[in-house]
């Protein structure tokens, strides 16, 4: 049907006989002759319809926005002047000696190249929405990404297996899909949350290297970076330590980054452990682009008469720390514009939604004059010697803005932490290009207040660290994990961790989960079992690719590199899912319909 793609033709086709296909971008009559910008997966080419040649000429005239055509004609120089350097094409155009018509397209809800559209109308109209240049941009980002995944461990001897979609509901931080069994009535499938279980049997089975582009599935509220399904890489190694898992990833996603997108990564990627990630910027996935950093102040606070540190500092689950902002207390003179009071009042609402109580301050006018030189509504609660520590602490120079967080450890890590990133992209303190990082050594259990319990704070399969196994019963608070994340510019990527191989220590951890043997038979009984016979010692890290393809292109939301997403109420605007089912379908798996708050 066609010899060439529109969009690769050039001036050494100049003279050439080509045939194309695609479809009308823009139609343009100018004193008699039709110009059709037609475009292709490759990209656009002027046609030229003149008036000499009728039958073209009449196709041309009668031609809209989308409709699809077939073109014939001859590629020649555009003439002096309408040289288009914008468009790879611009140098040419094709002189038209056929065009049929393949298919009318009806008035468009919007222009193809629009660029100002609601994400509403695009997600109603995907299948138009998808022949725009970003989403072709970005669909075929993500496409490279894949390819080169593969080819790294397609070459290191890894092995592409499929696991099951339709398994048995188990236990892993968010809600399962459930899908009824009309075989076993009253019995219900799971969606997976991820191959977590099934990759460990692989182990078990001897392929010793695993990996999948593998389909996910959660029930939990959505935001931008999360899909109710989504994609993840899904990897696992038997006979390796944490080292080797996170020298080789991170040679694959250099390999990736360069070839996909042309992103240099450094070599070797940084570590840090999570301790130390929150003491200094009260986050396990700190945004290193942004150079502000958190002050411990906790001991200096203990003695103050000021309750709203005391408090907090005297309490073991307690932190009271500081964040410096250079320049943010200048008043436009030598230091910028600095951070208004409404700023200030902002940030306060802000850290509030993390359930900071406030937000206090000090502004740094002269450091050299003590408490004479700071201004602030808590300086008269604070001794001059406390002052003066939290200066030389902080670092603090003249015209710069101290905040104070002072609560509940994990409360002061996530306002600051956030706020720290927010100030970044206001006061563009945020440095260009790419910070990626390990984290590691998080705490393997993380105690549920409400559910007076521990929970498994990356999942429960997660080994702890050898040297933390006597005391998981004793002081499981202190028990450090062997997992390890992938922080890029702020997001996690990436996670894994070292699996537990023995099936005494797994049931251990399950105990201290609050899991008796019972339960833990019913849930992971397939699991124990394969442990006994003879499980080899492993590990993996699942990366998601809906984020990575999403951070290369550029995109504010994984929606934009996804052909098909949900809404943020987990629902198709195109096919309008989740909807109705038929009544003799749900008779079929003994479910009826429930009926809404009016009775129907």
């Amino acid at each position: 049907m066609r010899t060439h793609l529109s969009g690769q033709l050039r001036r050494a086709d100049i003279g050439q006989r080509v045939s194309l296909a695609g479809w009308v971008l823009n139609r343009r009559d100018h004193g008699g002759v039709i110009f059709i910008d037609l475009r292709d997966r490759s990209g656009v080419v002027q046609v030229v319809a003149d008036p000499d040649a009728p039958g073209p000429f009449a196709v041309a005239d009668k031609a809209r926005a989308e409709f699809v055509l077939r073109v014939e004609g001859a590629v020649r120089a555009r003439p002096d002047g309408t040289v288009n350097p914008d468009l790879p094409s611009g140098d040419i155009e094709v002189a038209a000696q056929t065009i049929e018509l393949l298919n009318r397209a009806e008035p468009l809800p919007f222009q193809i190249d629009d660029e100002d559209l609601s994400e509403a109308t695009r997600l109603k109209y995907r299948f138009l929405d998808l022949r725009r240049a970003p989403m072709q941009t970005a669909l075929r980002l993500r496409h490279r990404v894949v390819s080169a995944i593969r080819g790294f461990l397609d070459a290191r001897d890894f092995v592409d297996i499929e696991t099951p979609v339709l398994t048995r509901s188990t236990p892993e931080g968010a809600r399962d899909y459930l899908v009824p069994s009309r075989t076993h009535p009253g019995a219900f499938f799971a969606l997976p949350q991820s191959p977590q279980l099934f990759k460990q049997l692989l182990m078990v089975g001897g392929f010793e290297r695993y990996y999948q582009i593998a389909r996910c599935f959660r029930d939990e509220d959505l935001r931008a970076d999360r899909q109710p399904e989504f994609t993840q890489l899904d990897v696992e190694m038997a006979f390796v330590d944490e080292a080797e898992v996170m020298a080789l990833m991170e040679e694959m996603l250099r390999e990736v980054f360069e070839l996909a997108a042309g992103v240099e990564l450094p070599a070797p990627l940084p570590r840090m452990t999570c301790a130390e990630a929150l003491a200094r910027y009260g986050s396990d996935r700190p945004d290193l682009r942004v150079d502000l950093e958190l002050t411990e102040l906790t001991d200096l606070m203990t003695t103050v008469e000021f309750k709203v540190f005391s408090g907090p500092a005297s309490d073991p689950t307690g932190r009271v720390a500081a964040l410096r902002v250079p320049g943010g207390g200048a008043d436009g003179g030598d230091g910028g514009a600095g951070i208004s009071r409404a700023q200030i009042d902002h940030y306060t609402e802000f850290v509030g939604r993390f359930g900071a109580k406030g937000l206090a301050y000090i502004k740094v006018g002269d450091a050299s004059a003590g408490r004479d030189g700071l201004q602030s509504p808590i300086l008269k609660f604070l001794p001059d010697q406390v002052l003066a520590q939290i200066l030389e602490r902080s670092g603090a120079a003249n015209g710069d803005l101290i905040f104070f967080g002072a609560d509940k450890a994990a409360v002061v890590n996530a306002a600051l932490g956030a706020l720290r990133v927010e100030i970044g992209r206001d006061l563009s303190l945020a440095a260009p290009g790419w910070r990626p990082l390990w984290v590691v050594d998080f705490p393997l259990l993380a105690w549920n207040e409400d559910a007076k319990r521990f929970e498994a704070q990356h999942h429960p399969f997660t080994a702890p660290r050898a040297a933390d196994i006597e005391d998981l019963e004793s002081a499981p608070e202190r028990v450090l994990s062997r997992a390890y994340d992938l922080v890029l510019n702020g997001v996690e990527i990436g996670g894994g961790s070292i699996r537990i191989h023995q099936a005494e220590l797994q049931q251990r951890v399950l105990a201290t989960l609050g899991i008796d043997a019972a339960q833990a038979r019913a849930q992971f009984g397939f699991l124990l079992d394969a442990l006994q016979y003879g499980a080899p010692p492993h590990g993996g890290i699942a990366f998601g690719i809906d984020r990575i393809a999403a951070m290369l292109a550029g995109a504010d939301s994984i929606r934009d590199v996804i052909a098909f997403p949900k809404t943020q109420s987990a629902s198709c605007l195109l096919t309008e899912a989740p909807g109705a089912v038929d009544a003799g379908q749900l008779r079929e798996l003994g479910l009826r319909a429930a009926k809404t708050r009016t009775g129907k």
